[in-house]
């Protein structure tokens, strides 16, 4: 009787358990991304089968959008869906037009009850946008390419509102420094489809390749597209051509490829936006047409780097309009979206400088310097394209001289271009390298293909804000957007440029779609490993992320303990640690939250897979001294991409790397650091140690004294030190010196550090006359 008792105990707590478990699946929310705006469950699903119809109004928009999804479906399931009509009331999926004004061009409503699915927009991205979010509720099996048995096709019931936060929402595929086929491209639109983006920035023209055939000037496909193959030596070393050797690596694009492609990317929802480079990145021009250069000179298609790329469009040579408008014309009738990007980066303008033809017009044109020469070129563009309906887009130099007055300003280069175009009362797309470079290391260096440098993290995307907080709301309304770029100087393939863009591709579409209050990067993360099943079933090469321990300081909830958090892209694998600088392994510490420190240690984690460590640990030495963990201000604020953990940086017991981005340094644009440190009583300071940081190639500099006092509690000064730096200011290495003050019987209440920023770059440096950074790490106090 008792077995007899236990038995049905057992088999009634594991029915208990296995409803729990049901229950939970049916009760929680479906992996969506972008998340939308509103989802709410609702009780049952939706079953697709064979029999499903679909009603849709009698409109080419809706019909599109109708036949995308039957054809879609077709290839996992089998299911040749039919058409129904208005009379059909169950087992279908509905598509309806309607009026609606909060949901704007690209919002819809999504329905889904055990009898039906309805989808509701004002119009064709609305309704394919909704098709999106019905695939993800679908099993993940519905991405593959190939018909699947044995899969119960449900689509769980819920209701969605859903519309974006912004309307641009791009990804750029460079063509020029590696060819791409027309299949692969078509891949990389599918994927920005999925991901609810909608621009395709198609990077076309560069120094190492021109991609697109114009009828009129026939050189630039047979001589511009090709250069000589160099693929077997690295990006940075390729050799010229020798005497008489045959360029043999490149390709293009037909007209009828590009309105191939294009029409692909209108059944999409996505608008191509097409980049021909103006004035600079045009040296492969001047291997077919070398007249348009300021020197004329004949000069081959660079097989690698190029730089400082100073061969640039003579803009004293009426001939080069001539060309550069008859290029637009065609690039004009193949591209039907409202803009046209004309590049404008990173043109060298030295040439300019010496040029008798760039001298004449300066002089013409009441000009006062080539910046100002850059600027009546980029608005001549301009006047041309407003005349022919076309709006211009450029990087954001195209500010220097004088912005064109219709211009968008498209913000590479941090987030300075985007604020100061949106001041002028201009558009501006937010592109700042630091966050949406994707050709930039995603992880460790040395477990990743190789890249051009960078490190830019998935959840480093995932935690980018596309408007500038020193916008006011009227400014604000002109950021159109952000966008993702993949430049492959580094990247030779399909399968690399996918595994460079996917996933961050995917978080930065949710930056660009969903409500900054709904962002939530644990969340996204365990939506996220749905979606690389999604990936799997399409047979994308994409990145599991890193597998490095962010080792992060952090000040308890109740202010009164400093701990140490370890944070990682991998929230499904354990974290074990030690505090001796010892090496952990799964019988040493397993973290499980924010870690109290009291004294000095070493900590040392990492991320282990079935016992095994995952590629390598993470380790920083905690300096617990006097200060750490103690109130501070600053009375400048740093630059936001180097902000780290705000003031905190400087009290928590880390030093900085040899990279001044690794989060540990704070980095000051023009202003001096000037941190004040509350000890919360008086405490005897014996020494109190700052390190500054240097590389002068990239405009940082050591300060040119720094300032050391000692404040009694009203904050007067009872103490006080000068540092000069002893560090070379044009010495080529990275440099990180410790600038010390020790004093002797000294007491107070606050400790004060000042680093005096030299302001501008000496006339020596190549930055002459700009603005220059100090970075800053520990202020150590003992």
């Amino acid at each position: 009787m008792k077995s007899k008792s236990i038995l049905v105990f057992t088999a009634l707590t594991a029915l208990m358990i296995t409803a729990s478990a049901v229950l939970k699946g049916q009760n929680s929310k479906p992996d969506v991304i972008p998340i939308p705006v509103e989802m709410k469950i609702k009780q049952g699903e939706f079953i697709l089968n064979e029999k499903t119809k679909l009603v849709c109004p009698d409109k080419e928009e809706a019909r599109q959008v109708a036949e995308y999804l039957k054809t879609w479906i077709e290839k996992p399931t089998g299911f040749k869906l039919q058409n129904g009509t208005d009379k059909d009331k169950a087992n279908t999926i509905v598509f309806q037009l309607v009026e609606n004004d909060t949901l704007g061009n690209e919002g819809y409503l999504l329905d889904v009850s055990p009898e039906k699915v309805v989808i509701s927009a004002n119009g064709a991205p609305g309704l394919f946008y909704g098709v999106q979010t019905v695939f993800q509720l679908l099993p993940p099996e519905i991405y593959n390419p190939e018909k699947i048995t044995e899969t119960k096709w449900t689509i769980p019931a819920v209701t969605v509102f859903d519309k974006p936060r912004f309307g641009w929402r791009g990804m750029h595929l460079d063509v020029s420094r590696h060819f791409f086929p027309k299949e692969f491209v078509k891949t990389y639109i599918d994927l920005i489809a999925m991901h609810k983006m909608n621009v395709f920035h198609w990077h076309l023209t560069d120094d190492n390749g021109w991609r697109i055939e114009i009828k009129k000037y026939p050189k630039l496909t047979k001589i511009s597209a090709w250069r000589v193959d160099r693929e077997d030596q690295p990006w940075r070393e390729r050799t010229p051509p020798k005497p008489g050797e045959k360029a043999t690596y490149g390709g293009f694009y037909t007209q009828d490829d590009i309105r191939e492609i294009v029409k692909y990317a209108q059944e999409r929802q996505v608008m191509i936006l097409p980049e021909i480079e103006m004035p600079g990145h045009t040296s492969e021009v001047f291997a077919a047409y070398p007249s348009l250069s300021c020197s004329g000179e004949r000069i081959f298609v660079r097989p690698g780097s190029y730089w400082p790329n100073n061969d640039i469009f003579c803009a004293g040579n009426d001939s080069v309009f001539i060309f550069m408008e008859d290029v637009l014309d065609e690039v004009m009738e193949l591209f039907p979206g409202p803009y046209i990007h004309i590049g404008g980066d990173e043109a060298d303008k030295a040439n300019w400088q010496k040029c008798p033809k760039c001298r004449k017009r300066m002089k013409n044109e009441h000009l006062k310097n080539v910046d100002e020469l850059q600027s009546w070129f980029v608005k001549r563009i301009e006047n041309y394209l407003v005349a022919h309906g076309k709006k211009l887009i450029g990087w954001d130099e195209i500010l220097e001289g004088g912005l064109a007055p219709e211009a968008t300003v498209m913000s590479w280069r941090g987030i300075e271009g985007g604020i100061e175009s949106a001041r002028q009362g201009h558009d501006a797309i937010m592109s700042p390298v630091g966050y949406c470079y994707f050709d930039y290391y995603q992880a460790d260096p040395e477990f990743e293909p190789e890249a051009i440098g960078g490190y830019t993290t998935l959840k480093k995307v995932y935690s980018y804000e596309p408007v500038p907080q020193e916008l006011s709301s009227e400014e604000a309304r002109h950021i159109l957007g952000t966008q993702g770029n993949v430049w492959t100087e580094f990247i030779p393939t399909p399968g690399h440029a996918e595994y460079m863009a996917v996933p961050r591709m995917t978080a930065l579409a949710e930056v660009a779609w969903s409500p900054a209050k709904k962002r939530n990067w644990e969340d996204f993360r365990q939506r996220l490993d749905t979606q690389f099943k999604r990936f799997d079933y399409m047979g994308v090469n994409y990145s599991k992320g890193s597998w490095k321990v962010d080792i992060l300081p952090e000040m308890s909830k109740d202010g009164k303990h400093y701990t140490i958090v370890l944070e990682t892209e991998q929230p499904d694998y354990p974290v074990y640690y030690t505090l001796d600088g010892s090496d952990p392994d799964t019988n040493t510490m397993l973290y499980k939250g924010p870690i109290v420190i009291d004294s000095t240690v070493i900590i040392k984690a990492g991320i282990f897979d079935n016992g095994r460590l995952k590629e390598k640990f993470s380790e920083k030495s905690i300096i617990f001294h006097k200060a750490v963990g103690k109130p501070a201000e600053l009375n400048s604020l740093p630059a936001k991409k180097y902000s780290g953990k705000g003031v905190l940086t400087l009290v928590d017991g880390m030093t900085g790397s040899k990279r001044y981005n690794d989060g540990y340094w704070l980095g000051f644009h023009g202003n001096d650091l000037n941190i004040t440190i509350d000890l919360e009583k008086e405490t005897p300071v014996h020494q109190v140690t700052a390190n500054f940081y240097q590389r002068q190639r990239s405009w940082i500099f050591m300060p040119v004294k720094v300032v050391v006092e000692v404040l009694d509690g009203d904050k007067n000064i009872v103490a006080s030190q000068i540092i000069l730096p002893k560090t070379d200011p044009k010495s080529k290495e990275i440099v990180i010196e410790p600038f010390t003050a020790k004093f002797t019987d000294v007491a107070g209440h606050y400790v004060r550090v000042i680093g005096k920023n030299r302001g501008n770059c000496p006339e020596w440096h190549a930055g002459a006359g700009q603005t220059c950074w100090i970075f800053a790490d520990e202020v150590v106090v003992e």
